[in-house]
C-alpha cells in the first residue's frame, strides 16, 4: 500500500466475493455438523478493492441512501458476555437508539452475536468469528419471515406497513484495530448484485445474500471504532420507493493493522423497526 493511498483516506484490501453465480442455490451450515450429503456452499474469491475512510463524510451518510450511519452512543453497559443481561438490559437501550435514529414507531431487538477470534479459540461465551465475505443478512423472503416468526399474532397487520431490519454494531472492549467492518455504499449496488443462499441452523433455516463482484462498488469503513460508537446497518427495508433496501458488509484484513493489535471484539444486535407509513 502506497503512502498516497494512506493519505487519501483509502486502504487497499481484499474482500471475498462470489466467484460465480451457482446453478444450485448455495447453503451455509451454521453451528452444526455437516450432513452426510451437504449442499455446496458459496464459492468465494478475493477481489482487491479500495475502502474509503467514512469518517470525514459521516454527516452525509444516511440509512436511506448508503444504508449505513455511524452514531456516537456511549453506554454504561459492560456485561456483554452474559446473554441474559444483554437481552434484559442492553436490548432496550438499542431499541431506544434505533427508534431515535430512524423515526420508527416501534423497535424489537431480537438477536445478537458476539464476535472475537480470541474468544472463539478459547471456546468462551459462544462467540463467533468475524465474517470474511461480502454478504447481507436478510432477503425478500427472510426479512418478512422474521416478523412472522417473532410476532406471529401481529404479523399480518405489521407487514401491511413499512418495516426494516437494522443491525447495530459496536466494539465491546478495546478500539477496533483488527478485522474492521467494511460496508458497501448501497447506492453503488445493483439489485441483482445480491444472490440468495440458505443459512441452515440445527433447528431452522434462514436465508441471506452473498455478493457478485462489480468494480464500481464503493466500500467504506470507520477506522479505529471505539466502544462509545455504533454503526447502524440497514439489512432489509420493505419500502420500494428507491431508498436503500439492503446493505452488504464484510470484515477485512486492514493492511494498517500492527502485529500486536488486539483481536477485534464486537457485538451486533439485530432489530425490527416498524414505521407508520405504507410500504
Amino acid at each position: 500500500m502506497s503512502d498516497d493511498t494512506v493519505s487519501s483516506g483509502l486502504v487497499r484490501a481484499d474482500l471475498n466475493y462470489l466467484k460465480e453465480v451457482p446453478a444450485e442455490k448455495p447453503a451455509f451450515y451454521l453451528r452444526q455438523s455437516l450432513p452426510e450429503n451437504p449442499r455446496r456452499g458459496p464459492q468465494l474469491g478475493p477481489r482487491t478493492m479500495l475502502i474509503q475512510d467514512g469518517r470525514p463524510g459521516r454527516d452525509t451518510l444516511s440509512l436511506d441512501d448508503q444504508g449505513v450511519v455511524l452514531v456516537d452512543a456511549p453506554t454504561a453497559f459492560e456485561d456483554f458476555y452474559d446473554p441474559d443481561r444483554v437481552r434484559d438490559a442492553y436490548y432496550p437501550e438499542i431499541e431506544s437508539l434505533v427508534m431515535k435514529e430512524t423515526g420508527a414507531v416501534r423497535v424489537i431487538a431480537f438477536d445478537h452475536n458476539l464476535r472475537s477470534k480470541d474468544l472463539v479459540s478459547e471456546k468462551r461465551h459462544d462467540a463467533q468469528l468475524p465474517v470474511l465475505f461480502a454478504h447481507n443478512d436478510y432477503t425478500e423472503e427472510s426479512g418478512p419471515q422474521r416478523v412472522r416468526d417473532l410476532v406471529p399474532d401481529e404479523a399480518n397487520e405489521l407487514l401491511e406497513k413499512r418495516f426494516a431490519v437494522i443491525n447495530v454494531w459496536r466494539p465491546t472492549r478495546a478500539r477496533v484495530e483488527e478485522s474492521p467492518l467494511a460496508v458497501l455504499d448501497a447506492s453503488s449496488m445493483a439489485p441483482d448484485d445480491l444472490v440468495a443462499m440458505d443459512l441452515i441452523y440445527p433447528d431452522r433455516m434462514g436465508e441471506i445474500q452473498s455478493l457478485r463482484f462489480d468494480p464500481e462498488h464503493r466500500w467504506l469503513y470507520f477506522p479505529k471504532m471505539e466502544a462509545s460508537e455504533v454503526m447502524l446497518l440497514k439489512c432489509f427495508d420493505s419500502a420500494r420507493d428507491g431508498r436503500a433496501r439492503f446493505t452488504a458488509h464484510s470484515a477485512f484484513a486492514d493492511p494498517a493493522t500492527t502485529p500486536d493489535a488486539p483481536a477485534r471484539e464486537s457485538i451486533e444486535v439485530r432489530t425490527l423497526a416498524f414505521f407508520d407509513e405504507a410500504c
